[in-house]
């Protein structure tokens, strides 16, 4: 069992999922904060390729953690922990979307398929780090989000889950519940589309794209744990 250093508590951060899961369902409180802590990022990002709007996406992730936690029996524990929760966010920011009616045209996605990508300039930016090159890389990010939410729904998730969050292509086809070779056919698409604007240079700034880390992710755990029962 992860001990802390102090001896006092256990120490969750350096525990494994199955253990924290099982922690989680005898009610530790702090076991639930540390699967958010590490699911947090993923599933913002995911429900944030649907919603393409940073609030809603917070808002869809809360609903996710508070509906799976409060149903934690459910999860029969055949996938990874994380893939249940990003099927329920994915689930609830659908619903979200489907009562909007905000439903994407399968002849728009091939209209985009067939039209390309958009084009992109990159400033010519060193990748040392300096304070210009932080800006530069901050507003590549800013670029390469830009283009990410322009890509028709289909092919963004799996954008997202692969490229951005990087799942694996199994994982990712559980989590949409589509074939593997479906996965495999959206992903090359996409890069397609974005080709001109993710360029070999800017390939480390993918994994910095939509950040939900720090003072957010500390302040959707606490809000999940508030409206929470004891």
């Amino acid at each position: 069992m992860a001990v802390s250093q102090t001896g006092l508590r256990p120490d969750y951060d350096a525990m494994e999922e199955a253990e924290l899961v099982r922690r989680a369902r005898d009610g530790e409180r702090d076991a639930f904060r540390a699967i958010m802590r590490r699911g947090n990022q993923r599933l913002f990002r995911t429900a944030r390729a649907l919603m393409r709007d940073e609030a809603e996406a917070e808002d869809v992730v809360q609903e996710a953690y508070v509906r799976a936690f409060t149903h934690l029996g459910d999860f029969r524990g055949e996938s990874s922990i994380f893939t249940w929760l990003t099927r329920i966010a994915l689930n609830e920011a659908n619903g979200r979307l489907r009562r909007r009616k905000d439903v994407v045209d399968v002849d728009a996605i091939e209209a985009a398929q067939n039209g390309g990508g958009h084009v992109i300039m990159f400033p010519n930016a060193d990748p040392a780090a300096t304070p210009e090159a932080d800006v530069a890389r901050a507003q590549v990010r800013r670029l390469i989000e830009a283009e990410i939410d322009e890509l028709p729904e289909a092919f963004r998730l799996v954008f997202i889950m692969r490229d951005v969050e990087e799942c694996s292509i199994a994982e990712t086809a559980a989590c949409l519940d589509i074939r593997e070779e479906t996965v495999k056919t959206r992903l090359h698409r996409a890069r397609r589309m974005l080709r001109a604007a993710l360029s070999e240079r800017l390939a480390a700034t993918l994994t910095d794209a939509f950040p939900f880390l720090g003072a957010r992710c500390d302040r959707i755990t606490e809000t999940v744990l508030a409206r929470l029962p004891e």
